[in-house]
């Protein structure tokens, strides 16, 4: 086909395959010695001589949206849990990293065993690095300090600003964190100002926004940890990953967001143009007590609304 990659398939794979062949083919395993930018690889021989420590910060340089001057900021004990805590580093993953980056460079003397061999063997596979944060959850104004990191073994000196590329990341739920908090107080300022008067859930803010973004998002994880960012502004979600995520990595209960019954468009056009309205009366008799939810745009919204 031209493709420069190939099928992914090896040359003797047969047509026919078990049902375990894709589970084995394409099994990811993580390695935090290639979680980072090519170009870090190389930075271990490019600090001045003598380098023990480096100590890096983490913040928000500003927006430009008027009224935008603060972040909430959450998500970096998701990336720690999930990624850097326990024995991490192996000599098998250093074996891994050695000969992609000797291919990748074309140079195999690019990479820094011997510093992550120190790691392996003298840290017990752990990190040596020191991380300091304020509370998650936290609303903190911009151009201020939000984690700092440095290294506590001057032997690693380099693994500071290696260790960037992944927490950077943070980036994406403290993002949606904040964008999901200044929602929450627009949506309060007019509820306000047209007459709302109960507050305590289920009324009031909590379920105003609802999360329906598992399906719009690039991976499971990023439907996770952007679900569980809207979660902390807001009770209502249809993304699943997000609790999973909030019980595994935030110690949340077994469900930190709610839903209800709702229908689609497919289990109301399967009715026909004419069995509209009955499909809505079966919603009603399905869920007899509670909220339901149910879509009026299959057909004719006016006429649903109008008529039904």
């Amino acid at each position: 086909s031209g493709s420069r990659f190939g099928s992914g398939f090896p040359a003797h794979t047969p047509r026919s395959v078990g049902p375990n062949f894709f589970a084995m083919a394409f099994e990811w395993t993580e390695n935090i010695v290639l979680m980072s930018d090519s170009y870090k690889v190389s930075h271990f021989k490019q600090y001045p001589e003598g380098t023990e420590y480096v100590y890096s910060y983490f913040e928000s340089r500003g927006c430009d949206n008027k009224g935008w001057d603060s972040v909430c900021f959450f998500g970096l004990q998701y990336f720690l849990k999930r990624y850097m805590l326990g024995e991490v580093v192996t000599m098998a993953k250093i074996e891994e990293a050695a000969e992609l980056y000797a291919a990748h460079f074309g140079d195999k003397d690019m990479f820094y065993r011997e510093g992550w061999e120190h790691i392996a063997k003298n840290c017990g596979g752990k990190l040596p690095v020191e991380i300091k944060c304020v509370p998650e959850g936290m609303v903190i104004p911009n151009k201020t300090v939000l984690f700092t990191m440095v290294n506590t073994d001057p032997k690693a000196y380099w693994l500071t600003n290696f260790l960037e590329t992944l927490l950077v990341q943070v980036w994406y739920p403290m993002t949606v964190c904040t964008n999901s908090r200044f929602q929450k107080l627009s949506i309060h300022e007019y509820m306000k100002k047209t007459g709302n008067t109960k507050w305590a859930p289920p009324n009031g803010v909590g379920f105003k926004l609802h999360d329906f973004g598992f399906r719009g998002v690039s991976s499971v994880e990023s439907a996770a940890l952007g679900g569980t960012a809207h979660l902390v502004n807001f009770l209502g979600t249809d993304t699943v990953a997000a609790m999973l995520c909030a019980k595994k990595y935030y110690g949340a209960g077994t469900a930190s967001g709610y839903s209800i019954p709702a229908s689609e468009h497919s289990t109301i056009t399967s009715w026909g143009v004419e069995g509209e309205c009955d499909a809505m009366e079966n919603m009603l008799t399905q869920y007899p007590t509670g909220l339901v939810a149910c879509v009026s745009d299959s057909f004719d919204l006016f006429r649903a609304c109008k008529d039904y």
